[in-house]
């Protein structure tokens, strides 16, 4: 076809019903569900093979013109390269940083030592500072180090990774410097305040709820109540630095400051109170489980003065003030006068959308913005290097570090690019379109069905930002088609997918291999996860379609 011609999408295939097209359309979907939930193939590997599934329904089934499908999945794995995979890069460059200097063992050694209550260790460890390297770093990397560090304390495997699932919850929706919700605002066009607002609105609950559900669900009634104060002090500081920070800052410092907080205050907390007895042998064996010898002799963690705990915290102090410089509107004006767009070639305006996806037909754009300097993973370059200078990392070091980085997030980076490739190619062939008709076929259920989806996309890929990227247009389309807030809808995606972490193959292996977990306590981790991950999606489900007819968030 010609490049300045236009290509209109259709949303029936084959001349079938709209329940057919939209299983055709899925396909793809299914292909995911197949490769990582029945073969337990890797994720690189279930992503690419998406992705020919998704060129196949695109070519074969809706007829969509070959050089605008290449171009389109080339515009989608763009994206995951920038803004995305570049902001993951220099958020694991900068945790590395921590790590290989020494400081992250004074990290976790000043977090360990507040308390030898196994109940207060599994909230400051497993939720708060699991969430602060889930805002830091993300992407496996919070429940691999809290459970790493919880098993040192004595811990068994499956408790420390139980524990780690259940509270690598709520933060996920912000996690690696907000990337989820920054993806869903790039692939949405929706705002990205707006976004914030509504899935910190919608996390915030169950923030509130999460340390006190974590020792109730592994220890039970006696475990919960004798920390009341310290689960409910966590709780309420936790979602409300949330709720506040996602709506009136934005998404990028979202889980660090609320992280923060809920430390400070239980260590606040623990200088005036103190759990009214050490929990006896039946609650201290739910909560930590058998432990190996090995465990059971574990050794006390050095003491460090509180000069050297500053200093290790510096690179996390450093992010802290760059994101929120480059958040400062002035100087984001400075950083944004060297941004670019492209308009992508072959795909911008050369697809059409159609009735009655949107109410009258109308181009769908493809603008690429090349905010390089501008972008929350540049703000997170300049911490890394800042940091890398005061600690004094020798300059070959760390350029061996930025290597060894791009080695290990060379298959990430394939997962992220092939999904983002498949979801861009779904949205321009109107693969999306097909299944957004056949949702607004649940009517006025569709709020609860909509953190569902989204719960099945982390399922599926392990990632909230791919999930985003998979579903994020199927919910603004289906959203507009039964007359709901789209922003709701798409926040509730990212919302209600935080729950589908704790049962992801991917983040299960990441805990498993963390803790050296059995093959049997791996199956059985599974099962444990799965009922409280239902349960928690549910509710989320609930809250979406409270805000939508009772509360009618816009």
């Amino acid at each position: 076809m010609a490049i300045d011609s236009v290509w209109n999408q259709q949303y029936l295939l084959f001349g079938q019903s709209l329940g057919v097209s939209a299983l055709i359309a899925a396909l793809p979907i299914f292909a995911l569900l197949l490769l990582l939930g029945v073969l337990r193939k890797p994720a690189w590997i279930a992503g690419l093979t998406g992705l020919a599934v998704t060129f196949w329904l695109a070519l074969a089934a809706y007829h969509m013109p070959a050089l605008p499908a290449v171009s389109a999945a080339l515009y989608g794995a763009a994206f995951g390269l920038f803004p995305i995979s570049w902001i993951v890069y220099w958020a694991i460059a900068l945790f590395r940083v921590s790590v290989d200097t020494g400081k992250f063992e004074i990290i976790k050694a000043s977090v360990g030592r507040l308390t030898a209550d196994p109940r207060l260790q599994a909230i400051l460890i497993g939720f708060a500072f699991g969430a602060f390297v889930e805002g830091a770093a993300g992407f496996g990397t919070p429940v691999a180090v809290a459970a790493a560090m919880l098993t040192g304390l004595g811990f068994s495997p499956f408790n420390a990774a139980a524990i780690c699932l259940l509270a690598n919850t709520s933060p996920v929706a912000f996690g690696s410097i907000g990337i989820p919700v920054i993806t869903l605002a790039g692939i949405t066009g929706l705002p990205l305040e707006r976004l914030s607002a509504d899935v910190g609105r919608l996390c915030a609950p169950i923030s509130l709820l999460i340390p006190a559900y974590l020792i109730f669900a592994m220890g039970g009634r006696k475990a919960l109540k004798g920390v009341l104060p310290a689960v409910a002090a966590a709780g309420v500081t936790f979602a409300s630095v949330q709720f506040t920070v996602s709506n009136f800052i934005g998404p990028q410092l979202t889980d660090i400051l609320s992280s923060l907080a809920a430390m400070g205050v239980i260590i606040l907390l623990l200088k005036f109170w103190c759990p009214a007895a050490e929990p006896n042998a039946i609650v201290r064996a739910a909560i930590v489980g058998p432990s190996s010898p090995a465990q059971q002799t574990h050794t006390t963690p050095r003491q460090y003065s509180s000069a050297e705990v500053f200093n290790a915290w510096l690179p996390y102090v450093f992010l802290v003030l760059f994101v929120l410089l480059w958040g400062f509107k002035p100087w984001q004006a400075v950083l944004n006068s060297v941004s670019f767009t492209i308009h992508w070639p072959s795909l911008h305006n050369v697809v059409q959308r159609m009735p009655p996806v949107i109410p009258h037909p109308a181009p769908y754009a493809a603008v690429f913005n090349m905010n390089w300097l501008a972008a929350s993973g540049t703000s997170c370059m300049f911490a890394t290097i800042l940091s890398a200078l005061v600690l004094k990392m020798p300059v070959s070091a760390f350029f061996r570090l930025l290597i060894s980085v791009v080695r290990q997030l060379i298959l990430p980076t394939v997962t992220v690019t092939s999904v983002l490739a498949m979801a861009f190619l779904m949205n321009y062939c109107g693969a999306t379109g097909t299944l957004g008709l056949a949702f607004s076929a649940t009517g006025k259920l569709f709020p609860f069905f909509s953190a569902l989806l989204g719960w099945v996309g982390v399922f599926l890929t392990g990632s909230d930002t791919s999930s985003n990227a998979l579903f994020g247009s199927l919910q603004v389309v289906t959203a507009n088609r039964l007359g709901l807030s789209p922003v709701l809808m798409a926040a509730t995606n990212s919302s209600g997918g935080v729950l589908g972490k704790m049962i992801s193959l991917q983040t299960i292996a990441v805990a498993a291999a963390a803790t050296e977990m059995s093959v049997p306590d791996q199956a059985r981790l599974f099962r444990f996860t799965l009922k409280h991950s239902i349960l928690l999606a549910a509710v989320v489900g609930c809250l979406a379609m409270l805000y939508t007819y009772v509360l009618r968030f816009p």
